[in-house]
């Protein structure tokens, strides 16, 4: 069995893409030095923003130009099974703990990662396990690109 991990830890000074870094303090209002402003995408509930490598290469083998960042994930994670990525799913990755709260709907920012820049190929409405998914930060900590992800199972 295949160690769900972080491939890349990405953030940016406004925009995108967000570019690799190859670690990062993540505190209750997100990752440290990105310009992601959570209160304007609803607040501490989406302080993080996750998607599943596996999901770009599939967007990639349909002809999108999709790539790591584009599309504003903070955390590019490999081996999880996305389609259990649920809001209210609690996921550790290292000494941080995440709680999955909504999947993150996409906008005309990341139309440029689509061939037809219908940005809606990863809305959870019309095409459901293809979002991103955003989370508030239950444990805050720092990570490194190949910290270790696991699902925390819920009582």
């Amino acid at each position: 069995m295949t160690t769900a991990r972080v491939v890349s830890i990405n953030r940016s000074a406004g925009g995108v893409p967000k570019l690799p870094v190859s670690e990062v303090t993540i505190t209750r209002d997100g990752l440290m030095l990105d310009a992601h402003v959570y209160y304007r995408h609803g607040g501490p509930d989406k302080a993080v923003c996750l998607y599943a490598v596996e999901r770009i290469h599939a967007l990639q083998a349909e002809g999108h130009p999709i790539d790591i960042g584009t599309t504003g994930e903070n955390l590019t994670v490999e081996g999880l099974d996305w389609d259990a990525v649920v809001p209210g799913l609690r996921i550790a990755i290292g000494s941080v703990e995440l709680e999955c709260t909504e999947w993150a709907q996409p906008c005309a920012t990341i139309a440029g990662s689509f061939h037809d820049r219908r940005s809606a190929r990863i809305s959870h409405k019309t095409h459901p396990g293809w979002s991103r998914m955003y989370a508030r930060v239950k444990v805050a900590g720092t990570i490194v690109v190949g910290a270790p992800v696991r699902l925390i199972p819920t009582p």
